[in-house]
């Protein structure tokens, strides 16, 4: 979202935009290696559409997809507003394709997709770890929550774009990692309030952690 992009882009020098396939495309520098930052928009056809583009017109060595999820209540302790999340993998909790096959899983692709990032790499940025589910639905229903829990008992959290990005990142075959901020806890009493809160509150800080995990990232 723009909110993100603007959270972001204070972090990235020598911007330049450019835009292709309908999405602006920002690129520059960020602890000591060339990024482009794109906008894909809300849910997963704008960010399957947004990182097919960015793939096929830059061609980077790795996608690193950053923003909010919302924490599910699973884990020990659970994920709370302002944590911050890695995806060790991410899966979809709202597809099947029919008989004789996995619920989450789309055809011809493993049921999660991994988010290859070194051990060191991963103990220095200090985010909590787990799987992260997608769908195409903002999670703020307990009976949404349930259904999606009974699915993936381990995940810690839920967005809208994760899967759909880690998915072409898999087509395309570039690593692909995935860093998000928890913004609110679905299923929680004033769940809504607390993801406008979240906004106001612009906790920009946590967006740095992507230039923290870049500079994990031998340049």
């Amino acid at each position: 979202m723009d909110k993100e992009m603007n959270l972001l882009l204070p972090h990235v020098a020598d911007v330049s935009t450019v835009t292709a396939n309908g999405f602006e495309f920002h690129t520059g520098l960020m602890a000591g290696h060339k990024v482009v930052a794109c906008k894909c928009g809300i849910g997963k056809v704008n960010a399957a559409v947004g990182t097919l583009t960015l793939i096929d017109t830059f061609h980077p060595d790795m996608v690193v997809n950053t923003g909010v999820a919302g924490g599910t209540g699973a884990g020990t302790p659970p994920a709370q507003v302002l944590d911050l999340v890695l995806a060790s993998e991410v899966a979809y909790h709202d597809v099947w394709c029919g008989p004789g096959t996995v619920r989450g899983q789309a055809a011809g692709y493993p049921e999660r997709f991994q988010c290859p990032l070194s051990a060191d790499a991963r103990a220095a940025l200090g985010a909590r770890e787990g799987l992260l589910a997608s769908g195409d639905i903002f999670v703020d229903d307990p009976a949404d929550l349930r259904r999606i829990l009974e699915l993936y008992p381990d995940a810690v959290a839920v967005d809208m774009e994760s899967a759909a990005i880690a998915q072409v990142c898999a087509l395309k075959c570039v690593p692909f990692v995935c860093l998000r901020v928890v913004s609110d806890t679905p299923g929680a009493e004033g769940n809504a309030a607390a993801y406008s809160d979240f906004w106001t509150a612009a906790p920009e800080r946590t967006f740095a952690s992507v230039e923290k995990l870049l500079g994990l990232i031998p340049a």
